[in-house]
This record gives structure tokens, C-alpha cells and sequence, in this order.
């Protein structure tokens, strides 16, 4: 017999994928997320679904987090927060706010019922610096940004529920994900914003030399770990990783999507301090705690977004 799982964020990028993988395994889903950067067309898809609801709300009012998790809440998902790192420089509080205090709203009602919470944290935390290889979880931590800095400070809130009131919580780092439904702005990803442009005929515009490197996992990957994790006993009390363990750089990214005559651009970063050189990740804790791993090629999940994007711009 399915759960039901409480899903902040349900409506965004990640949230959408992870709200697909609970209906697919016979769960009922209680979603909440406030439209801000998510939407509901991204859930569409799961509308006519019994098992699917979308509250529409603040995850930093605690009333709106009632209405998803309560004590008929068998286990809670939790995603909604401010992703835009250079948003974050200009606007630390909004980031704070939600991240924080959003974070601080949902450990408060998963106590009261006693539910157990997997935090979606980011990648972004870590010390990037002095990372030589792939970037396991004992790796030191050292934010470039209030995004991120937000983000550690949710996970370590978590944490103090776990230590303080025995709350089971799971917090998990994905590495850079991407794929179908994830904007193509600066809250987005790399290669949603590569591959829209290229469709457009407009110039890939890459920072600075484009030497900097990012592991990425495709997002039904990265759902399926996070469903995994979150179902997971022996991952209660533990950070995980998720990434496929291999890194391409910005510039070979930008000339494997760019077709025949788009131009590929370098220009200068906006917020250079926030840059980051190397991510890559070492996804074996994962793999011995969870048994997973990746399953979508970068070659296969390029494709797949080029696929998506070109029907919805028909």
C-alpha cells in the first residue's frame, strides 16, 4: 500500500519530477509550492490524478504547511526554496527567508507529527577550492554565495532537529541537474539556457574561458534518487550525494549543443566571486547506501531536452 508524501516545491523543476516518481510507485502526493518560480502547468500533467493535490501557498506560513502535512502525512519531501545564486547577491533576504525560515516552518510541523524529512540541499555548499577529484560527502564546506550559505544553514537546521528532538531527517546534495521543465534564465540551468538558445539561432554565451566543469544528472535520475533516499531507513541521519561521477566543461558543453552556425560567445561572469570552478561528484555513498546510480547518459539527456523544448515551442 502506497504513503502519502508531503512535496514542498512540488510545482518547480526538480519538485514536478519527484511528485512524478511518488504517483508512478502508488503513493498519494500533497504538494505545496507558491508559484513563484515553479508553476502549475508543470504539474499538469498529474491534474486529473486522485492521488495529486496542489495546495497553492507560502512555505514559510505555517498554515499553508498544515494543509500538506499533518499526522496523516506518512513521510515529507522537502524542496521550495531560492535557487538564483546571482539573485541571492542582489536580494540575501528573500533567500533567507525562504531557505531558512521556510526550512524552519516545515522541521516545525514534521515535529509536531512526527514525519520524517528528506532535505533537498545543493551541491553548492561545498568547498569547492580545494576539491582535487570528485567531492564525496566528508568533504568541507565553504558557501560562494547567500544561496548557498542559505541552503547549509537549512541543512544544519535540520540537523539540530535530529540531535535535539530524535526527528528523522535525510539531507541530500544533488550535483548540477537538468532536463524538461527547468527554466531557461538565470534560475535555470546550463543546458536548458544553451539548448533555448540554439533553437533561438542566438549565440552561446559562455563565462569567461569556459574551463569551469560541472557534473550533471538528469533530473528522473536525480528524482529517483531523491524518492530512494527518502524512503530509505538506512539513509536517516546521513548526507548523500547525487551525481554521475564525471565532469564536462562549460566550452565542450556549449559546442556539443550548438548547432551548424550558432556562434558559441565568451563573455564576462556578473558576479565572478560566485563562480565556480570544478564540480564533480563522487556518488558512492549512494550507491552502497541505496544501491543507486545513474541511469541517463549526458549524450541521451541532451537529447531528451532538445526534444522537449522543441515541441514546446511549437
Amino acid at each position: 500500500m502506497g504513503e502519502t508524501v508531503a512535496v514542498t516545491g512540488a510545482a518547480g523543476f526538480i519538485g514536478r519530477w519527484v511528485c512524478a516518481e511518488l504517483l508512478a510507485r502508488g503513493h498519494t502526493v500533497r504538494g505545496l509550492d507558491d508559484l513563484s518560480a515553479g508553476a502549475e502547468a508543470n504539474v499538469a500533467a498529474f491534474a486529473d490524478d486522485p492521488a495529486f493535490t496542489l495546495t497553492v501557498g507560502d512555505v514559510c506560513e505555517a498554515d499553508a504547511v498544515a494543509r500538506v502535512l499533518d499526522g496523516a502525512t506518512d513521510r515529507c519531501i522537502h524542496l521550495a526554496a531560492r535557487i538564483d545564486v546571482h539573485e541571492s547577491l542582489t536580494d540575501p533576504t528573500a533567500h533567507l527567508r525562504t531557505n531558512v525560515l521556510g526550512t524552519h516552518t516545515v522541521l516545525e510541523a514534521a515535529r509536531t507529527h512526527e514525519v520524517p524529512v528528506a532535505i533537498v540541499g545543493t551541491c553548492m555548499v561545498y568547498d569547492v577550492a580545494t576539491a582535487d577529484g570528485g567531492i564525496d560527502e566528508t568533504h568541507p564546506t565553504a558557501p560562494a554565495s547567500p544561496y548557498a550559505a542559505t541552503k547549509l544553514a537549512a541543512e544544519e537546521l535540520a540537523m539540530g532537529y535530529a540531535a535535539g528532538y530524535g526527528l528523522p531527517v535525510t539531507v541530500l546534495r544533488p550535483f548540477n541537474t537538468y532536463g524538461p521543465y527547468q527554466r531557461a534564465d538565470t534560475a535555470g540551468g546550463v543546458v536548458s539556457i544553451f539548448t533555448e538558445r540554439d533553437l533561438a539561432g542566438a549565440p552561446l554565451q559562455v563565462y569567461g574561458d569556459g574551463t569551469q566543469t560541472r557534473d550533471l544528472l538528469y533530473v528522473t535520475d536525480c528524482a529517483r534518487f531523491i524518492v530512494d533516499a527518502a524512503q530509505s531507513d538506512a539513509a536517516v541521519g546521513e548526507v548523500l550525494n547525487a551525481g554521475t561521477g564525471v565532469e564536462v566543461s562549460i566550452a565542450a558543453l556549449a559546442e556539443r549543443i550548438a548547432s551548424a552556425g550558432t556562434a558559441v560567445e565568451h563573455v564576462s561572469h556578473h558576479h565572478p566571486q560566485s563562480e565556480v570552478q570544478r564540480l564533480r561528484c563522487d556518488p558512492a555513498k549512494a550507491a552502497e547506501l541505496l544501491g543507486w546510480t545513474p541511469q541517463v547518459s549526458l549524450e541521451e539527456g541532451l537529447r531528451r531536452v532538445r526534444t522537449w523544448l522543441e515541441a514546446a515551442d511549437a
